[in-house]
């Protein structure tokens, strides 16, 4: 273990002076460099909050562990959809602009912060981060940081934590799922509807209904029981199949969902809201839209919940990471977790990579529900000629507001992972 460890200090050290400069590792057990030895980094900022035009590369000064954090050189970073409500300020008390999104990256561990136990430079890891993940260095506290299985890429730990962690507490720590209930999930091509497909089928007989873009079914027909469109009738559909409904309901839609939803649960089902995505109409943040939503969400009767049996909830891991302090809580769901990855029974499904420079197309993919698992940002992998140019600090480009009807064109040049 020792050998190992050296090793990979040394890795780390080569990785370090080929990004741009060997860091004094010997002088900082503790963790922290000098005041005047600050170096800059490569970060994707959001200058203030809006459409695609307020992200770009910029350079900024490159974060140090203090106090029970860890230095991390980051290989890749998950994009989620919050991070486009983010974007447009569409989330309750955003933070100030400017700022570097992102809530979960993979690297190596770069440096240790004050009372830093468990942990050595030079480990591979994936992390929460509380905003900065899109970032060729980060520092985030050690309860949020957990380290990867050695055939796990990094890529795919960027796609672990948020979709999985999220899946693995609305079914098993909120729903209590169980042998032979069945579940109905929206956007069963994303990200979270993935996992929430893999860890139905731990559980013996469980029905999965599932919906999502038509042109997705080939890909993830196999995931799901049942899969319909995502503009279809799915209240008669699930109906005909299951006369009393489903047990669990897993919605990150909301408007007029939320209703759909709660008349297909059995009694003691249980439905749980875990975001808002038809908020997001456009390139911007939409009063219309939110409104809009918002009238179409049902008003929940307690007492006909309560006649009725039913269970509603919401869920949302970030506010349960750095708002209720429930790392604990968490570090236990990714224990449970990397053991069903060890024993090959889950497994991130990755799109596609792209590079900082292309966060923008990478967004739009993800506002279009283009992508079938996650989208990663990769710190180390070159943009394509066609989009290098587009969210580098000094590009004019992307100034106007873009046109998305013509998406078919954007897809055909999109850097899929077969």
């Amino acid at each position: 273990m020792a050998k190992e460890g050296a090793q990979r200090a040394e890795e780390t050290e080569q990785m370090i002076e080929k990004e741009g400069g060997k860091e004094g590792a010997e002088g900082s057990a503790a963790g922290s460099l000098r005041a005047g030895d600050a170096k800059e980094m490569r970060a994707v900022v959001l200058s203030a909050f809006g459409g695609l035009n307020k992200l770009r590369v910029s350079k900024k000064a490159m974060p140090e562990p203090q106090e029970g954090e860890l230095k991390i050189r980051v290989k890749a970073c998950g994009l989620n959809f919050i991070d486009l409500m983010v974007r447009q300020g569409n989330i309750d008390n955003p933070p100030k602009t400017p700022l570097v999104p992102g809530f979960e990256c993979s690297g190596i561990v770069e440096a240790l912060g004050d009372s830093v136990k468990g942990f050595e430079i030079g480990d591979r890891v994936m992390a929460f981060v509380n905003y900065n993940a899109w970032a060729e260095v980060v520092c985030t506290p050690v309860e949020f940081v957990y380290k990867i299985p050695d055939d796990m890429s990094f890529s795919e730990a960027a796609a672990f934590p948020m979709n999985f962690v999220t899946a693995y507490m609305m079914l098993f720590e909120v729903a209590n799922l169980r042998e032979g209930m069945s579940v109905l999930v929206h956007s069963a091509g994303g990200g979270v509807g993935q996992a929430v497909a893999q860890l139905c089928s731990t559980v013996p007989n469980v029905t999965v209904f599932g919906t999502a873009s038509s042109f997705k079914h080939e890909a993830i027909k196999d995931s799901v029981t049942h899969l319909f469109d995502r503009n279809a009738d799915y209240v008669q559909e699930v109906k005909r199949i299951s006369t009393d409904g489903v047990d669990i309901v897993l919605d990150c839609l909301c408007g007029e969902n939320t209703g759909k939803g709660l008349s297909l649960l059995k009694p003691l089902g249980t439905y749980i809201l875990y975001g808002s995505s038809n908020m997001v109409t456009g390139e911007t943040k939409s009063f219309f839209s939110f409104a809009k939503s918002w009238w179409q969400v049902e008003k929940v009767n307690p007492i006909k919940l309560y006649e009725e049996n039913k269970v509603i909830a919401g869920f949302s891991l970030l506010n349960l990471l750095f708002k209720q302090n429930r790392g604990g809580l968490i570090k236990s769901v990714m224990d449970k977790l990397l053991n069903l990855y060890t024993s090959k029974k889950i497994k991130p499904v990755v799109d596609s990579l792209w590079a900082l420079e292309e966060v923008k197309e990478a967004m739009q993919r993800i506002h279009d529900r283009g992508n079938i698992g996650k989208l990663i940002l990769d710190v180390e992998k070159a943009p394509t000629p066609l989009m290098a140019n587009d969210s580098t600090e000094t590009s004019e480009a992307g100034e106007e507001e873009e046109d998305h009807e013509g998406d078919n064109e954007n897809k055909e040049r999109m850097p899929f992972i077969q």
